[in-house]
């Protein structure tokens, strides 16, 4: 390591340190809210600084990994705690790991903040908080439009329960700023945290 004159790590040993710290950033939020589209852009980010970086899709996730599960409150924490187990997985080898998953549950997201605390490895709640009125204009999947014609039930922060963070890490108000705006506010709470 190379300090500076007054006994300090130089900014590319620090910058270096940062790309081998691996990190969850969870970004919780209803659907629509644009979780996945910020994790996309801030991942774009990190990876023109160097970092290894993987976004773990909500939607992906229940292809691949939660094939079964349906939505019921203990599948719903089922699926994210097996997100949180892969997340700290690749996160604990260094990997910076996006989870845009909605979590609706509070117990949930700290069940996986604990599993990462206990293996000492970072972990950030970031709350997408776009309104549900400005989510079901959006309404990217269609799931909005089906609820509403009596088509799907249970849509979280519809008919079914949504449990926004008290105290995340970092608030986006994403419905009032660009996607850029968003995860650059994202990229800053992580430099300062020493992951960028």
């Amino acid at each position: 390591m190379t300090t500076t004159a007054d006994g300090t790590a130089s900014r590319q040993d620090t910058a270096a340190a940062a790309q081998q710290r691996g990190a969850t950033v969870w970004l919780t939020g209803l659907p629509s809210a644009g979780k996945t589209t910020i994790a996309y852009a801030l991942a774009e980010l990190l990876r023109a600084e160097g970092h290894r970086v993987e976004v773990l899709d909500g939607d992906e996730i229940r292809t691949f990994l939660s094939a079964g599960l349906g939505f019921t409150r203990e599948d719903r924490h089922t699926n994210v705690t097996r997100i949180g187990f892969v997340a700290e997985l690749l996160a604990s080898h260094g990997v910076k790991v996006l989870a845009p998953v909605i979590a609706p549950y509070a117990a949930s997201r700290a069940a996986v903040r604990e599993r990462h605390t206990e293996a000492g490895t970072d972990f950030l709640e970031v709350h997408v908080a776009t309104p549900v009125e400005v989510c079901s204009v959006r309404d990217v999947k269609g799931l909005y439009a089906k609820q509403a014609a009596g088509e799907i039930s249970g849509l979280t922060g519809v008919d079914d329960p949504y449990e926004a963070p008290d105290r995340p890490d970092l608030r986006i108000e994403a419905h009032t700023q660009s996607v850029a705006e968003s995860a650059a506010a994202l990229h800053a709470l992580l430099t300062t945290r020493g992951l960028a």
